[in-house]
Order: structure tokens, then C-alpha cells, then sequence
């Protein structure tokens, strides 16, 4: 005799319960819906919460122990490494775990780096080095922050244009 998995079946079931189930009302006598209690809510399908990764954009998380290697990556909003990725890309925010390692060419509003940057890095906006964090390359901010076991090494620019006020220096600088 064939035997199902008691997972199969229950999700069919519960799934077309939660369907034709009514939303719970509010304190104000609304549903989550805005519908008020009363039969309008009946012929309404819940309302579902947008999920949080729509409100903050587009998402890559490279994965431990994951490799990503040759790729340009574009209309990403936030990338987050957690294993390794060489690649060149445009976005808003970088993310590079303890484990992760980044090496290629970026153009970041955003850096927060825990882990090893090795290449070009330009951020725009704030670069945050953590204690665990290695950064070397020809690197080109606007603002830095580095905590005390940070290391950032190589050709540095405070500036991310070609402005008069870039200072650039070839430097080794651990915290």
C-alpha cells in the first residue's frame, strides 16, 4: 500500500480554509481590509501585508559557500554576500558578511563591509568598515567609518567625483 506524506493534503486543506475564512475585525469595526464588519467583508478575500523585501527593492543574497564569478549585476537595490562573488556591479547597498568575500568593481551608495572587499570600490554615500572587515583596492568615499579591527589598504580618495576636494593617498590604515 501506497503511503502519503502527511504533508501533502493538509496544506490543500488548511490553504482552502484560510480562503474562505473572514478577516478579523479591528479595534475601529474594519477588517484588515478596510472593509467594514458586515456582509461587504464576506465577499472580500483577506488582505494580504506587502512582504518586506518589496518596500526596501530588489534583493540578491549570495549564499555561504556559494560562488558567483564573472557576472555584472544591475538593478539590484541590495546585495548581500555571504560567500563569494566576483563581479562588477551598480547598486544602492552592499552588504558583505564575515564569511563573504567581494572582489571586482562596485559602485555603492551604501557599503557595510564585514568581511573582504578587493578591487575598485566607489561609495557615494557612507562606507562602514567592521571590525572583522578587510577592505584593499583603489577605493573612492564620501563618508568612512571604521571600527577599531578594520583595515582598509590601498589607493584612497575621500570624494566620489573628480571634485578639487579629493585628496587621494596610497595607504595601509588598520584601526
Amino acid at each position: 500500500m501506497a503511503s502519503q506524506s502527511p504533508f501533502f493534503g493538509k496544506r490543500d486543506r488548511d490553504s482552502n480554509d484560510s480562503l474562505t475564512s473572514r478577516p478579523a475585525p479591528l479595534m475601529g469595526g474594519s477588517t484588515l481590509s478596510g472593509h467594514p464588519v458586515g456582509g461587504a467583508a464576506l465577499s472580500a478575500a483577506p488582505a494580504v501585508a506587502p512582504a518586506p523585501a518589496q518596500e526596501a527593492g530588489s534583493k540578491l543574497t549570495v549564499g555561504p559557500n556559494i560562488k558567483l564569478k564573472g557576472v555584472e549585476i544591475t538593478d539590484c537595490d541590495t546585495l548581500v554576500v555571504e560567500g563569494t562573488v566576483e563581479a562588477t556591479m551598480d547598486s544602492r547597498v552592499i552588504q558583505i558578511a564575515e564569511q563573504g568575500a567581494f572582489k571586482g568593481s562596485a559602485e555603492i551608495d551604501i557599503a557595510e563591509i564585514r568581511g573582504v572587499f578587493d578591487g575598485n570600490l566607489t561609495v557615494r554615500q557612507k562606507l562602514v568598515i567592521h571590525a572583522t572587515g578587510k577592505v584593499s583596492g583603489k577605493i573612492r568615499y564620501g563618508k568612512i567609518v571604521i571600527e577599531e579591527g578594520g583595515q582598509l589598504s590601498g589607493e584612497i580618495s575621500v570624494g566620489t567625483g573628480a571634485s578639487s576636494e579629493s585628496r587621494p593617498s596610497s595607504s595601509t590604515l588598520a584601526v
